[in-house]
């Protein structure tokens, strides 16, 4: 339990600092030019940037993008690729081939790689940025999905509930699902902190979230000129992703360890 102290703490400061940009009004985009690069200060907490604006501001609202396309990505990503995984598993034949082809493809590129270009294809925005992640990372949900299903479906439970006429949407629902649901939180769990990073990288490329909404990766990207002068306006965002990617990963292994049958426990 101990563990988790550290993680969760992060993991809860993020979801209220996300909550807070979204009920509250925030000056992301006042400008205050006699007041450019200033450090911290009382009434600029994290200093100003290149124009002047508030970082602190900012950064909670980064904070809210990050959480909105990090939440979507998973969520969607999970859906479609443990349905994919799941059925070419099951019903095999010329479905299962060809998904095997379609996630060896992917799984030949980086996907970060693969991300950027789609993003490219599809044109900055956030709506964007969720799709061209989603296109990317359902391949490790529906490779995860389609093994441990192989795994399960000869069962026994899973025979004598096909020998007792019930149909296959019932039995993939209801007797196959909850045996491979562990290890897909688990990845769900892993995938959060990577699409953090991802969509941080998108923004940095201009690819991502787009003004006036802020974004910890187009953050660093504006401060990254002026990081001599004024290292605030990247150490902040930068340090906020890896508070976010290190507590979802601390969370993830402890996930890992407590749902592993073979393991120990806590």
């Amino acid at each position: 339990m101990k563990g988790l102290l550290f993680p969760a703490a992060v993991l809860t400061v993020w979801l209220l600092l996300a909550l807070y940009a979204t009920i509250a009004p925030l000056a992301v985009d006042q400008v205050a030019l006699p007041y450019i690069l200033d450090g911290p200060g009382r009434e600029a907490w994290l200093g100003r940037d290149e124009l002047g604006r508030s970082v602190l501001p900012r950064l909670v609202m980064g904070a809210r993008s990050a959480l909105l396309v990090s939440c979507s990505v998973v969520l969607i990503s999970c859906l479609i690729g443990t349905l994919i995984g799941m059925m070419s598993a099951w019903f095999g034949g010329w479905f299962e081939q060809c998904c095997g082809i379609a996630i060896d493809g992917f799984m030949a590129f980086p996907g970060l790689l693969l991300a950027i270009a789609f993003a490219g294809l599809l044109g900055p925005g956030i709506g964007n940025a969720i799709l061209a992640l989603v296109l990317v990372g359902w391949v490790g949900f529906a490779r995860l999905a389609r093994a441990q299903t192989f795994s399960v479906r000869e069962r026994q439970h899973v025979a004598a509930a096909r020998a007792l006429g019930s149909s296959e949407t019932w039995i993939l629902l209801r007797h196959v699902l909850p045996l491979i649901r562990a290890p897909l939180v688990v990845e769900a769990t892993f995938s959060l902190s990577t699409v953090v990073i991802a969509e941080a990288s998108l923004s940095f490329l201009g690819l991502g979230i787009q003004p006036p909404d802020a974004s910890w990766g187009s953050m660093i990207q504006e401060g990254t000129r002026y990081m001599l002068v004024a290292p605030h306006t990247v150490l902040a965002p930068g340090l906020a992703i890896f508070l976010v990617v290190l507590s979802v990963n601390l969370l993830g292994d402890r996930l890992r360890d407590r749902l592993d049958p073979r393991g120990n426990g806590p």
